[in-house]
């Protein structure tokens, strides 16, 4: 859930690992103000997982449909691609991610290049600090920080989030809680 100071949305994103290692993230949102609600599909890979002390990278493809506000044949809303990059230092004690991409708007027809920078730092065994920067070629950044607190190792966590527009805009500000839920196997 991401709540604004006049909106909130509902977010459910599940993604399943059918085999191999090719990952597909299908899931929505909600926005109660507009009544408009959004669809998610993506699918991503890792070419070189993420281990203790080394890097990793992978590639991620997707799109967002907006079917309220692309209305018509055309429903395919923004496509976006993007390669993250990690490197762990410390024993995991520090993440580092950073990625960049694309996205490609259908309302506007505009192809904009994206990027971002974050890192998650282990406070406990179970509690992360985390904060990113992200955004585009066009627009003003966006800044978040926060925490992720594991109920149940590996299992179970609970985040909280607070970000913002770079420029410290209070209209942009937003407050987003969320819960994941991720067992090695469901069957």
């Amino acid at each position: 859930m991401r709540a604004y100071q006049n909106s909130r949305e509902v977010w459910a994103l599940p993604a399943c690992n059918p085999g191999g290692n090719l990952e597909f993230t299908f899931g929505g949102g909600h926005d109660g103000e507009t009544s408009t609600n959004d669809y998610v599909f993506q699918a991503k890979t890792i070419f070189r997982p993420l281990l203790p002390n080394e890097w990793g990278w992978g590639l991620a493809a997707g799109t967002v449909r907006h079917p309220e506000i692309n209305p018509g044949p055309n429903r395919s809303g923004n496509t976006y691609v993007y390669m993250p990059l990690s490197a762990s230092f410390n024993d995991d004690k520090l993440i580092v991610h950073a990625n960049a991409g694309g996205l490609e708007d259908r309302a506007s027809s505009m192809h904009n290049m994206t990027w971002g920078i974050g890192c998650e730092f282990k406070v406990t065994s179970r509690l992360l600090a985390i904060s990113e920067i992200f955004g585009d070629n066009r627009n003003q950044p966006y800044v978040h920080l926060g925490g992720r607190f594991s109920i149940i190792p590996d299992l179970l966590q609970v985040d909280a989030t607070v970000g913002q527009p770079f420029d410290g805009l209070s209209s942009g500000r937003w407050i987003s809680f969320g819960l994941r839920l991720t067992p090695e196997r469901l069957f």
